[in-house]
């Protein structure tokens, strides 16, 4: 997962510069939205929507727009979209194996922009089932590195849940199960340490190692699932070296 990880920080540093020309506000309150629709508008008493506002706000998402999308969500204001959850599974260049999540209100376009963006990039689909044994979902919480070690990092964790800490150069990345990521994000706060991030992932069991043209090609196919307006996260089992992410990143 190393590899993927920093892949994934830096693309996530890189989105709050230029927000991919609006496209991540717009998946960030999707999420926001339909997050209120199934759990209602209340933040406090719906943690789920408490993580996608503040996930949307951490990537500077202006305070009108979330609560907007909130009020749309949990029927206080017209407009709302009726979300559907969809994924589909594929395989990338190298054998890379992918695992796509899509949020839309059209299942046929949505199909439609994932299929055209597989195969224009080196990506075949696959049928369902055929990758997503290769993923298990887990908590992913990002600690800035800064003046730390990790030693630090582990004494805030331990109990919370976490079940390994990786230092990933700028950052420390604390993996748990999906189901303790608020509790070991709260123990992180709670020791007085940073959160960069804090999230619900797909993590690969096992990794393909690109070298440079595959790596090349591999990011290039998940910028264009990533351009797709119905498509919220991609998940990926490459795993890129730091020298060689450094020549195509």
């Amino acid at each position: 997962m190393s590899g993927h990880s920093k892949w994934a920080t830096t693309k996530h540093k890189k989105a709050v510069v230029d927000a991919k020309r609006g496209k991540l506000f717009a998946k960030l309150i999707k999420n926001v939205e339909v997050a209120a629709r199934t759990g209602g508008g209340d933040p406090a008493g719906n943690p789920t929507l408490a993580d996608a506002i503040a996930k949307a706000k951490g990537n500077s998402v202006p305070n009108d727009n979330i609560d907007r999308a909130v009020k749309r969500g949990s029927g206080a204001e017209a407009g709302g979209a009726d979300w559907e959850s969809i994924t589909y599974e594929g395989y990338g260049p190298g054998g890379v194996a992918l695992f796509i999540e899509c949020l839309t209100d059209n299942r046929n376009r949505a199909a439609m922009e994932v299929r055209t963006a597989m195969s224009r990039n080196n990506g075949t689909m696959a049928d369902p089932g055929s990758v997503a044994y290769l993923f298990s979902r887990k908590g992913v919480v990002l600690v800035p590195a800064a003046g730390l070690d990790e030693d630090d990092v582990l004494a805030a964790v331990l109990d919370a849940g976490a079940d390994e800490v990786n230092n990933l150069g700028d950052v420390y990345e604390v993996v748990s199960e999906a189901t303790d990521m608020r509790t070991v994000r709260d123990a992180v706060l709670a020791a007085g340490l940073a959160v960069e991030s804090s999230d619900v992932v797909w993590m690969p069991s096992v990794q393909v190692t690109l070298e440079e043209d595959a790596a090349r090609k591999m990011l290039r196919l998940v910028d264009a699932l990533e351009d797709c307006d119905d498509v919220q996260n991609v998940w990926a089992n490459f795993d890129i070296s730091d020298e060689i992410l450094g020549l195509v990143g």
